[in-house]
């Protein structure tokens, strides 16, 4: 199949390409630096005439309440040139438990770019992935001084971005689930305690202390940024760390 992979030269999507290809498919990653931009629509038509599967990867510049703009717009440009081009299978990717969290601008914005997708009369799959074991470092980052890493306790589900891109990949090749497939790391932390075991194997002398106050996800309520019933992906933190 022909892939158009929107975002394709990120974290994920330069992955995404290369499983596909490898898989024996043509995927051709797309971005602002080969000249598709989602926002203003340049380029969006041609990259997506032809394909027989679109994978949109690109995200917001920012989290805040400018992000759903972003993703309304983006979406609508995808979604009309998928329309004109005969896509038969739009695939992009979102959080567990994204619409259980309506304090975040983004999760607000990443629930309106599935609702855009699933009534844009495309055949389409959602696939929905727990926090990043690479944004670990960031997350601590926004909450941390000289001698200390204020982390709540909330509940995740870390899986590596090399697993996150194979599921992509697998569903992208695969029919439309018109619906959410859900992924996920195979153990659950705390924050807390994910800081704590990050500081320790990378040697860093700081202490974590537990603050329900901290940070993005201290506003998340119970467990609901985990799925014990997702499809398990293989790669644990402590190895990935290492």
């Amino acid at each position: 199949m022909k892939v158009a992979v929107i975002g394709g030269t990120g974290l994920i999507g330069s992955q995404v390409v290369e499983n596909l290809n490898a898989a024996g498919h043509e995927a051709v990653p797309y971005s602002k630096s080969n000249g598709v931009d989602v926002i203003s629509g340049q380029g969006v038509d041609e990259a997506l005439a032809g394909a027989d599967v679109v994978v949109n990867l690109t995200n917001s510049p920012t989290f805040d309440e400018a992000s759903p703009a972003f993703f309304r717009t983006s979406m609508d440009n995808l979604v009309a040139a998928a329309r004109k081009g005969g896509v038969g299978h739009f695939v992009i990717l979102s959080i567990v438990g994204v619409d259980q969290v309506p304090e975040l601008d983004y999760y607000q914005a990443k629930t309106l770019q599935e609702h855009v997708l699933a009534d844009g009369k495309i055949p389409y799959s959602i696939v929905r992935a727990t926090q990043f074991m690479e944004f670990m470092d960031a997350t601590m980052s926004w909450t941390s001084d000289a001698e200390t890493v204020r982390l709540p306790a909330t509940p995740i589900q870390p899986i590596a971005a090399k697993d996150v891109a194979a599921a992509v990949a697998e569903v992208a090749a695969g029919a439309p689930l018109n619906g959410i497939r859900n992924i996920a790391g195979p153990d659950i932390f705390t924050l807390d305690e994910l800081g704590r075991i990050t500081l320790s194997r990378k040697g860093d002398g700081r202490t974590v202390v537990t603050d329900p106050t901290a940070g993005m996800f201290a506003v998340v309520k119970g467990d609901v940024l985990t799925d014990k019933d997702a499809h398990l992906a293989a790669t644990r933190y402590t190895d990935w760390l290492s």
